[in-house]
């Protein structure tokens, strides 16, 4: 590398930040790749960072980049890893792929970055970031099947001013066709899901490794015995899997969902079809974070998302403590604590913060009625 690269773009052996990276280099910029290694095998699923890399070393030479590797594994333990065990060791479900984003990718890898003299990062999510009157917004990706920017609403004007989304303004099917034409390794490869940067694998027994598994009853809204679980860690509101509750004497024919936890006696409670028990119109959050870097005027008015893939939500949003009140227009379903939900306003991201309660009957943090 004759000069230190203008852009660095996380690679990761995918076929989007394969085509992130031959976009900006279209774009005349200098250009290198950085994969990220930050997970290393425990012998609990197949561990694929080494085909990753060895992918991501492929694109980096058919686009004639330079290829650099750094292993933040240590990082993403005490940053992400230490922090989802303990929000499962407490009875709630976190998203990881949110502090992923806000520790790893847009603080490891960015220090990273600017350590090896470049200007700016890129990784292949699918979101846009624009600047409007000296402030950096985040907007979502113009594929609204595919959009990211649910994950990435802890991200902040120092981040957004280092960051490049070039595949904002794509859709996933021309993502694909581009590296199909250019003949990229990973044209053909499928996306990667599960936990970030850990990767596919059965869930229960990469969780059993770390979060102490201790079986109790599953029982009805009334108390009724209906089986066991094998702990209330691996299960998480609206979940319809993994029960095994078979046919119940004198019960409709219905599935099972799991609409609480019992902690205090270790018990899974379950309903079936579209249970009350699962309904909330208002929630709290813990410490907001705003995109602009400040709140906005109160009472504002917006959209919410309370995991990814919802359709915007109306909402009507106050302060509340160091996080916000959100109370919804319409009824909604499974709104679980652990998970974030995140503002918007259109197409822009205002921001976002975990779940801390609702008014769902069940929630064991639930708020008073008003």
């Amino acid at each position: 590398m004759n000069a230190a690269p203008e852009v660095i773009v996380g690679v990761s052996g995918g076929v989007d930040s394969s085509v992130a990276a031959w976009r900006l280099r279209e774009s005349g910029l200098r250009v290198a790749g950085l994969f990220m290694q930050n997970w290393h095998d425990d012998g609990s699923g197949e561990c694929r960072a080494e085909a990753d890399r060895r992918d991501a070393l492929k694109v980096c030479a058919q686009l004639g980049l330079p290829f650099i590797a750094r292993d933040f594994s240590a990082d993403y333990w005490s940053g992400v890893f230490a922090a989802f065990l303990a929000e499962y060791r407490a009875g709630r479900t976190p998203n990881p792929d949110v502090l992923c984003n806000r520790e790893i990718k847009f603080k490891a890898f960015l220090d990273e970055a600017i350590a090896l003299g470049a200007d700016r990062i890129a990784t292949g999510h699918y979101a846009r970031v624009e600047e409007q009157d000296g402030r950096w917004q985040l907007l979502r990706g113009v594929d609204a099947g595919k959009d990211q920017s649910y994950f990435l609403h802890q991200l902040g004007q120092a981040q957004l001013a280092r960051t490049l989304f070039p595949l904002g303004d794509l859709g996933k099917a021309e993502v694909r066709a581009i590296a199909a034409r250019l003949g990229l390794a990973t044209a053909g490869k499928k996306d990667s899901t599960g936990i970030c940067f850990i990767g596919e694998r059965d869930f229960r027994d990469f969780l059993s490794r770390y979060v102490a598994a201790t079986p109790g009853e599953i029982v009805d809204p009334d108390g009724v015995v209906l089986g066991q679980h094998g702990g209330i860690a691996f299960h998480t509101l609206g979940q319809r899997e993994g029960l095994r509750i078979g046919g119940v004497r004198g019960r409709p024919d219905a599935p099972w969902f799991v609409v609480g936890k019992d902690a205090g006696r270790n018990r899974l409670v379950v309903d079936q079809g579209d249970s009350p028990l699962l309904h909330s119109t208002r929630l709290r959050s813990e410490t907001m974070h705003w995109v602009a870097g400040e709140a906005p005027d109160f009472p504002l008015r917006c959209e919410a998302q309370v995991r990814h893939r919802q359709s915007p939500q109306a909402c009507t949003v106050v302060p509340a403590a160091d996080g916000v009140a959100v109370r919804f227009d319409a009824i909604q379903r499974a709104v679980t604590p652990g998970q974030s939900v995140v503002l918007y306003r259109g197409e822009l991201c205002l921001g976002g913060a975990v779940i801390a309660a609702t008014n769902a009957p069940l929630d064991p943090n639930r708020l008073s009625d008003e």
